[in-house]
């Protein structure tokens, strides 16, 4: 196993022996029952999965899979420029002396979104600040989680900007059933209450870790946790804050970066429809429109592993309000799911390279969170 990866969540007792301290197991607990409950949703979402592709016809989608063929193999290129384009973003949010090699930064982030995909329901939790342990040996830890935090703040603005463009155009460009109308107006509620909350947040620099840690710190509750994650929780703050102030001229770069994140993404739906539609022939805006939603899903979704079930129901509704037919857009899905398998794969083989299992780094990834401070 790699040295920096090595379970260090430990304290001595009084004859001297060295025991996991009670964060860790406190953490361990926590996640088993996470996992108990993510495996409830990972049967829920097989038994969705099942009764939608039945709903929408398995011959009907097996050859519109069978349609696409030698194009699995474009699709994937397309998404490792997905991937490519998050890193560049990732490597950006660096501040000097400091600073990540792309491969390092590409290796780190499929080895933790693997670890999302098959981590039940704690993939954030996981997945996460894993990516910041992966590279822990290059740069010092709290480096690369203030720089992780800072690319998922310029990702979560363009996912807020793609979505609230691609529900406009749905509701603008195509008539839609009261079920979907609704939801869309649902989404652009929730977009127009998040981009000026993440504003005031950068703008005012409010303490977002600190404040709640110290509240329930006043209260008596976690104090001795608290006191240790309070000081550690306030320089990560100023290293992002302090980030804006003297990196200005990085940041429209890095929101193109993650802008490009979500055109290939476009490009890679269209890409699909083209092989595998034969009812209508795909265009750039139905596959915008396909695109923003396959990103409402990942978000409100993210607990159920691969999104079974409620990707090829979302996109199936979606793909017959568009002129498509449930079959394809359940294809469509499945297409993605292949190609999500494919990178998962591709990060657990980087992993097992490593020497690491799956009880390694999520007890390391608690424990390096914890100990940030003293990077």
């Amino acid at each position: 196993m790699d040295e920096q990866f090595r379970p260090t969540a430990t304290e001595t007792d009084a004859n001297g022996e060295q025991t996991t301290s009670l964060p860790a197991r406190n953490n361990r607990a926590r996640n088993r029952k996470l996992a108990r409950f993510g495996i409830v949703f990972a049967i829920l979402g097989v038994l969705l999965f099942a009764y939608f592709v039945r709903k929408a016809g398995i011959s009907q989608i097996a050859e519109n899979i069978k349609r696409l063929g030698f194009g699995f193999l474009l699709i994937l290129a397309i998404s490792a420029l997905r991937q490519i384009a998050r890193c560049l973003a990732w490597q950006r949010c660096f501040e000097s002396p400091y600073s990540l090699r792309f491969r390092d930064a590409f290796a780190a982030r499929v080895m933790g979104d693997a670890l999302g995909n098959i981590v039940p329901l704690a993939s954030v939790a996981v997945s996460e600040p894993s990516k910041a342990a992966f590279v822990s040996n290059r740069v010092p830890l709290l480096v690369s989680l203030s720089a992780l935090a800072l690319e998922n703040i310029f990702y979560s603005l363009s996912v807020a900007l793609f979505i609230f463009s691609g529900t406009v155009a749905l509701l603008l460009a195509f008539p839609l059933k009261p079920a979907l109308r609704y939801a869309s107006y649902g989404t652009l509620a929730v977009t127009l209450l998040i981009v000026p909350l993440g504003y005031l947040v950068i703008r005012r620099q409010w303490k977002f870790l600190s404040r709640p840690m110290s509240l329930v710190h006043g209260r008596g509750f976690g104090t001795a946790w608290l006191e240790r994650m309070i000081p550690r929780a306030r320089t990560l703050e100023a290293r992002i804050y302090g980030f804006y102030e003297r990196n200005s001229n990085r940041l429209l770069l890095i929101l193109a970066l993650e802008m490009c994140f979500h055109f290939a993404g476009v490009l890679e739906i269209y890409t699909t429809l083209w092989f595998i539609s034969d009812v209508v022939a795909p265009t750039l805006l139905t596959a915008f429109i396909l695109e923003s939603v396959n990103r409402v899903i990942n978000i409100v979704f993210k607990f159920i592993p691969f999104r079974l079930g409620v990707d090829e129901a979302g996109t199936g509704m979606l793909a017959k309000a568009l002129g498509f037919t449930a079959a394809i857009g359940a294809a469509l899905a499945i297409v993605r799911k292949g190609r999500d398998l494919f990178w998962t794969a591709i990060g657990v083989a980087l992993m097992v390279r490593r020497g690491l299992s799956l009880r390694d780094l999520d007890q390391q990834s608690q424990t390096n969170v914890a100990d940030a401070g003293q990077a």
